[in-house]
């Protein structure tokens, strides 16, 4: 597998569901991989990334983005509020937005720079104690008070529970989404990214497929 392989599946999925071609943004995501595996996907010319720690991220893409023109990082991974202000700095997109505070940390920031990341909003579809995002029933009066923040939410995420079929999870973002008026869908991942575009999404999220295993050591 490597990106040529997952940019051919994910074209076959935008065709088998009926989506002109180049509607799915590939994030590839690349937290925790070897410089030398980065590069190599930045030669082959994909200029859009992933990661999940703002120190990472800080410590790797400023460069790349110099030696790269036209690089678009998102953050993916859960954003501490003390790491917001470079965060906004960093990504173009932050797709864990996720709580009220953070909400009113990006405003100030927002207001502030005279500009913001586009935001996703993190949904826990499943319900899950362990895992973040804003619950299914208390999403569209989340998204009502970011927007009174003058905050640009482009859309919602999600991360289906592991033991359960995506494919409801899947819907059920999407049917958020267009209730709210949003256009973006960040969900699926490596194991399911073709079952998320059947559903509609927007930009799946791809790191193993691409680079191959993380060595978390």
């Amino acid at each position: 597998m490597g990106l040529s392989d997952i940019q051919a599946r994910i074209a076959d999925a935008e065709n088998a569901a009926g989506r002109a071609p180049g509607s799915v943004k590939l994030i590839a995501v690349s937290k925790v991989q070897p410089a030398e595996r980065v590069e190599a996907v930045l030669r082959e010319g994909h200029r859009l990334f992933g990661e999940n720690y703002v120190q990472e991220a800080q410590g790797k893409w400023p460069a790349w983005r110099e030696e790269f023109p036209g690089c678009e990082v998102h953050m993916i991974g859960p954003l501490q509020s003390n790491k917001a202000k470079l965060a906004v700095e960093l990504f173009e997109a932050i797709h864990t937005l996720d709580r009220p505070s953070l909400a009113k940390k990006l405003a100030n920031l927002a207001q502030a720079r005279g500009a913001s990341p586009d935001l996703f909003v993190q949904v826990n579809t499943g319900a899950e104690p362990q895992k973040a995002g804003v619950l299914p029933e208390d999403l569209d009066a989340f998204v009502a008070e970011t927007r009174g923040m003058d905050l640009p939410v482009h859309g919602l995420m999600c991360i289906p529970p592991e033991s359960e079929d995506p494919t409801p999870h899947f819907a059920m973002l999407a049917e958020m989404s267009a209730r709210n008026g949003l256009d973006g869908l960040s969900m699926g991942m490596s194991s399911d990214f073709e079952k998320a575009i059947a559903a509609g999404a927007t930009h799946v999220r791809v790191g193993s497929a691409i680079f191959g295993a993380r060595d978390y050591s």
